[in-house]
């Protein structure tokens, strides 16, 4: 009996610490430069909505999710938790923020700036983000 309990409380102990593994990953640091960038796209283009949508789905979407809710089928498998973009916090940031968070990334967010070389294709894809529902 008490071989059982021993074996089941450290079967809960690695459990919890497996859950806790994703640890979140701190406060990004953005330089003033992008924090007071705005976007270089007029949003009501019609294109726009597409274009963000698709290069969201080919480069983003398996980490953050169809829904940006940070449950990707790769999610699962980072040291860092993604956080939703619906989440207050994210939505309090100036689009600039987004785009370099996006674009320049850290450590395991990769930088994408030579996978979306087009400046348009980037503010695309941070308003499709900043638009998903």
């Amino acid at each position: 009996m008490k071989l059982s309990v021993i074996l089941f409380l450290g079967l809960m102990l690695t459990t919890v610490q497996n859950v806790n593994a994703q640890n979140e990953g701190g406060p990004w640091v953005i330089p003033a430069k992008y924090k007071a960038m705005k976007s270089t796209i007029k949003v009501t283009d019609p294109s726009v909505a597409t274009v963000g949508k698709e290069l969201y789905n080919k480069h983003c979407k398996s980490c953050h999710g169809a829904k940006g809710l940070g449950d990707g089928p790769k999610s699962a498998t980072l040291e860092t938790l993604i956080p939703s973009f619906k989440d207050k916090a994210f939505l309090a940031q100036a689009e600039g923020e987004v785009y370099y968070q996006s674009f320049i990334g850290r450590k395991e967010m990769p930088n994408f700036e030579k996978k979306i070389l087009d400046d348009g294709d980037r503010w695309a894809v941070v308003n499709y983000i900043r638009s998903i529902k």
